[in-house]
């Protein structure tokens, strides 16, 4: 009995089984695309740094205010940075996971520590020891966050913006609370607000972008999206947001 035979291109007969073979060596390619995920990160960070440098800049605040501030921090800001982390990782997008996993993870602390004040476990959040340990992560945030502005140079001004304003202000808090400086925490807590209406202006023109696909608000744009192209071997994958 004669074995079903197909032809290649070229004409040659081949057995099925062979073709099939052939065929299943083929790589085969499915995107996955996602929305810019600093869309919500930036909303989430916009939110909670508005809410909390407010209060530390002393617009508004009395005894029972932690209690109104900590469990929106911890979510709008802590958990909306935390999943805008984790899909900036299929972005491929270095600069937006590093600054919204260690923002995202400081408001989830943030809250975590205010409830525990709450309860009276720890020392309140307005003693010297509190201030001063406040005033050693502020130094670790700002040297992260310098970081990122220096990278968000290669991206665009409006980027570059939102972290520079936030390192600046992170810098002057961490002074204020480690020197045992009052006078330059409101004036750090003011620069907070200022990144928190960078990082609000920045992901409006994400957004507006996004939805009309068109430029809406200008970013300051300053290199392109990568090309959707074989770079590291991965066809039809784009880098970025």
């Amino acid at each position: 009995m004669s074995q079903e035979s197909t032809k290649d291109t070229a004409g040659t007969a081949e057995p099925n089984d062979v073709a099939g073979a052939r065929e299943q060596e083929h790589t085969q390619i499915s995107l996955s695309p996602v929305a810019p995920p600093s869309i919500l990160g930036l909303y989430g960070f916009a939110a909670a740094a508005f809410m909390v440098a407010a209060n530390l800049a002393g617009w508004f605040g009395t005894g029972g205010s932690p209690l109104v501030l900590f469990p929106f921090a911890m979510v709008v800001g802590g958990f909306a940075q935390f999943l805008a982390t984790t899909w900036s990782f299929r972005a491929r997008d270095g600069l937006a996971t590093a600054m919204h996993g260690v923002w995202g993870s400081f408001w989830i602390g943030y809250g975590i520590y205010m409830a525990l004040v709450l309860a009276g476990l720890p020392a309140p959040a307005a003693s010297p020891v509190a201030q001063v340990a406040f005033g050693y992560w502020f130094i670790a945030l700002a040297a992260i966050t310098w970081a990122g502005a220096a990278a968000a140079t290669a991206h665009n001004a409006a980027l570059t913006g939102f972290l520079t304003t936030l390192a600046a202000g992170s810098t002057l808090l961490a002074i204020g609370f480690v020197a045992s400086l009052p006078a330059l925490v409101p004036i750090g807590a003011v620069l907070l607000v200022v990144s928190a209406l960078c990082a609000y202006y920045t992901a409006t023109a994400l957004l507006l972008q996004s939805s009309l696909g068109r430029p809406v608000l200008p970013l300051g744009t300053r290199t392109r999206s990568a090309p959707i192209d074989d770079v590291a071997a991965e066809p039809g994958v784009q880098h970025g947001q």
